[in-house]
């Protein structure tokens, strides 16, 4: 497809560089011709520099031919603008960033009204995730399947789950519990187990199952279970403000540390249930009168990436808290992974999976679309769920029939709401939506699981 990106911050080389990989033709346009210069070689893109609100800059960039544009710049107006001018000129698909919460309640009159295909709110995915692992606290990473039904979530195996040198099987065997591991990261591999792989203390394990069934497994290794009952925020932006209303829907006491006095006295206003503390979170003495020490969540959402590092990493020494880091950059993800900084949100990749869902959505080619679509294992490997609209070569057959790929397995099929961890003789059938687990990148229908 012929897609256009306006914006070349972190969400738009992103993108720009994961569409790429996809074959698709990439125009990137931006103000600013530095930026421009910055997109790597290896990205085969048309850079065009200008106003993507501007016609003749959007010209330019090809939209009279263009099938998508996608508006990611800094400014929620102009996005909406880029999108407005793009269905004038051409009716191709239209995606918008729009971060202001004063939008939040108006985004589906904003996209029926302008005709935009998509809107993404980064502020808000990032805090809907960051609740989520606060709701359940032992998983390193949440991710959510079939309207949540179906979760995929990675924990770090530690010397007291009694897992070491025990195989995939014996842990289903053993603790009769009905989950399926899907992928264990092991220092700098990867791999996508079979029934004889064996775990071994420090492996970062992703399993899937239902919320009930993943909670009985957790329970039955000693990892805790329940939601947190209270939790302080450092940083009081945007996000922080999507996360504390969801905590405290959630009857989670929450705490925000900020330091701007004025932006405490919006929050105050904004969040009556909330207790908004004015100060420095790296004054030791603040955090520790605040009651770090006996806080269940601790979540670092500054604007400083390494002041969110240094938070994580301190109170890590001093409390038993579930740990949640927001880090914009990922120049060094590698390194921040070997800290143990409980669980990592990178933002931009969470709006990156979205646009690529509705992408390869796009791109679906016989009967099934991918509904729901992450990049997982460091971005080493793809979680998809499809949706079966019409029998193909995948349908009607036992799995165990099917040529799959290598490095690729079915996880789990969700049959009109009841969720199957999928054996041999299970089968795949019209109506369905299946879960699939790949290192094989770039998946857009059921029917590219087979080998050719």
């Amino acid at each position: 497809m012929d897609i256009i990106i306006i914006g070349c911050g972190e969400v738009g080389m992103t993108l720009a560089e994961q569409l790429a990989e996809e074959h698709h033709n990439i125009a990137v346009v931006d103000t600013s011709l530095e930026k421009l210069q910055e997109i790597p070689e290896n990205i085969d893109a048309l850079r065009v520099q200008g106003n993507g609100s501007s016609i003749n800059t959007q010209m330019e960039a090809g939209v009279d031919h263009a099938d998508m544009l996608i508006a990611v710049t800094e400014s929620d107006e102009l996005n909406l603008l880029c999108c407005v001018i793009a269905k004038k000129a051409r009716r191709c698909h239209t995606i918008a960033r729009v971060r202001n919460p004063v939008y939040s309640q108006e985004i589906d009159f904003i996209r029926e009204q302008l005709g935009i295909s998509m809107i993404i709110n980064p502020e808000l995915a990032a805090a809907t995730e960051i609740a989520r692992l606060l709701r359940f606290p032992s998983a390193i990473q949440i991710d959510a399947f079939a309207k949540g039904r179906v979760e995929l979530l990675k924990f770090r195996i530690r010397p007291e789950f009694r897992l070491d040198q025990m195989t995939v099987a014996e842990v289903r065997e053993r603790l009769r519990c009905d989950i399926l591991v899907t992928a264990v990261e092991r220092q700098e591999s990867v791999f996508i187990p079979n029934g004889d792989f064996m775990l071994h203390n420090d492996d970062r394990v992703s399993l899937i199952a239902s919320p009930q069934n993943a909670a009985q497994f957790f329970k039955k290794i000693g990892l805790k279970t329940n939601q947190v009952k209270n939790c302080i925020i450092v940083g009081g932006g945007t996000t922080t403000f999507y996360l504390a209303k969801q905590l405290l829907e959630m009857k989670i006491d929450v705490r925000i540390i900020e330091k701007n006095k004025s932006r405490c006295d919006e929050l105050e206003e904004e969040l009556p249930g909330a207790m908004i503390i004015n100060g420095d979170a790296t004054d030791k003495k603040l955090l520790m009168q605040e009651g770090m020490t006996r806080t269940e969540g601790f979540v670092t959402l500054t604007n400083m990436d390494e002041e969110n590092i240094m938070l994580a990493l301190y109170a890590k020494e001093r409390t038993a808290a579930k740990l949640v880091t927001r880090v914009k950059r990922i120049a060094f993800d590698e390194i921040i992974d070997k800290l143990d900084l409980g669980s990592v949100i990178y933002p931009k990749y969470i709006t990156a999976d979205y646009i690529l869902q509705y992408v390869r959505a796009m791109k679906n080619s016989i009967g099934s679309n991918v509904e729901t679509l992450y990049q997982i294992l460091d971005n080493r490997a793809e979680a998809l769920e499809f949706s079966i609209h019409e029998n193909s070569q995948v349908t009607g057959k036992s799995l165990m029939e099917l040529s799959l790929k290598d490095n690729l397995l079915i996880g789990c099929i969700n049959r009109r709401g009841r969720v199957l961890i999928p054996r041999g003789q299970d089968t795949i059938e019209v109506g369905d939506t299946v879960i699939v687990v790949t290192t094989q990148k770039g998946l857009h229908d059921i029917q590219d699981i087979l080998k050719r």
